[in-house]
């Protein structure tokens, strides 16, 4: 079996960061490990409260996996200081790191914010350059590329200027509404749009993290970068049409069970 580790913050709901990537590697196929950067207590409706991981603890988790269950491929999501993510692209560089995924997160679906702005600058010089693919929404790509996005235009455009900046794949992500769901991958002068279709699901939280997670373990089991991202969408896709929804009457709840197929309709 192939192998995955995600770094990224945890989600006591079970919905997004890395228990979400936990989940969506095993469904996947591959052996996910993980690495926790932030203690997150949060859950569909908003963030609560964050408490960082140190960078030597951060570190030493790293270590350990790579010193017993090297990756096959690295998925990277939340992390909200300089110093941890430093401390991430210092490790990854030692342990020579292959197939990373990286998932800028700075927003949270309910519209927290999530990073600092010294870290959006060192995620960009430290992190960014290091991967294979990043898979910002528009919000992100906004901040990365310093425009506005209103249209597909724009979606491409800046993709290619995000990608030329940090020399890697870029896969923006639609929606916004910009497009039903489609998405756009530049990958070395290469522009390829992934078409989707918006599916009336409100139970949202968290897909970001599975499609991110999805991808990296798909290039962990060696498929190439536009095999996996279609593969992974496919997924995602018929991950939402299961449409299972665990609220308790507080407003729309999602849990990670529909994102990770064990409850997805048969043909």
């Amino acid at each position: 079996m192939k192998t995955a580790l995600t770094i990224a913050g945890t989600d006591p709901t079970g919905g997004a960061g890395i228990q979400a990537d936990l989940k969506t590697m095993t469904m996947n196929g591959v052996f996910g490990m993980s690495a926790i950067t932030a203690l997150v207590s949060q859950n569909t409706m908003g963030v609560r409260e964050i408490v960082e991981m140190t960078p030597d603890f951060l570190a030493s988790q790293i270590d350990v996996v790579f010193e017993d269950i090297v990756p096959d491929a690295v998925k990277i999501g939340m992390v909200a200081s300089t110093d941890l993510i430093r401390t991430i692209a210092r490790q990854l560089q030692f342990h020579r790191a292959k197939n990373i995924v990286v998932d800028p997160v700075m927003v949270a679906t309910s519209g927290d914010r999530l990073i600092s702005e010294d870290a959006i600058e060192t995620l960009k010089e430290e992190l960014l350059p290091m991967a294979c693919v990043i898979t910002p929404n528009i919000p992100e790509a906004e901040i990365l590329a310093g425009m506005k996005i209103a249209t597909t235009a724009e979606i491409e455009e800046a993709a290619r200027l995000i990608a030329d900046a940090y020399g890697c794949a870029v896969l923006l992500k639609g929606g916004h509404n910009i497009n039903d769901a489609n998405d756009y991958l530049y990958d070395h002068g290469t522009g390829t749009w992934f078409t989707g279709r918006r599916i009336n699901n409100p139970n949202t939280h968290g897909t970001g993290c599975t499609l991110s997670s999805a991808i990296a373990s798909n290039l962990a089991k060696g498929f190439d970068l536009r095999t996996s991202i279609q593969r992974s969408k496919d997924y995602l896709s018929g991950a939402l049409e299961a449409m299972l929804n665990l609220g308790q009457g507080r407003g729309p709840m999602m849990h990670n069970f529909n994102l990770t197929g064990e409850f997805r309709k048969e043909a």
